[in-house]
């Protein structure tokens, strides 16, 4: 493998380290019928949805540390990411049916179809997260 092969190669394994990784059992949000059901169901378990921009630096920064902070048992809440570039419209209908304004990044936690807690950017806490749903559970 060559110089340029491996400096690419890199490039393409940095790129991938920003996608969510293990820990927080995500679900892919990717439809309005997905979105209407997990709010419906939160009265079951509580929803996170956590809007993520895969181009942005910031966006990228809070999800790694959403995900570094984890520790929920699997069972305690259901974790959605939504992926902002692919699902604008989407993100869009949440932030109109949630009547929360949108931000990239944002946290959206849901419990018994209501709103308990929202952040965005640098507000975004993992460990706030997991108090309020513990709280709920």
């Amino acid at each position: 493998m060559g110089f340029l092969d491996k400096l690419f190669k890199s490039g393409k394994e940095e790129e991938k380290s920003s996608e969510p990784q293990e820990g927080i059992p995500w679900q892919l949000l990717d439809c309005e019928d997905q979105f209407f059901n997990l709010v419906k169901n939160s009265k079951h378990i509580p929803k996170v949805i956590f809007k993520h921009s895969t181009r942005c630096g910031i966006s990228r920064m809070a999800l790694k540390s959403f995900e570094d902070g984890y520790t929920l048992d699997e069972n305690d809440a259901a974790f959605y990411l939504l992926d902002l570039l692919n699902y604008r419209d989407l993100s869009n209908l949440i932030a109109t049916e949630l009547n929360v304004m949108h931000q990239s990044p944002q946290v959206i936690v849901i419990d018994n179809e209501e709103i308990i807690h929202t952040d965005s950017h640098h507000g975004i806490d993992i460990k706030r997260v997991q108090e309020l749903i513990k709280k709920h559970v």
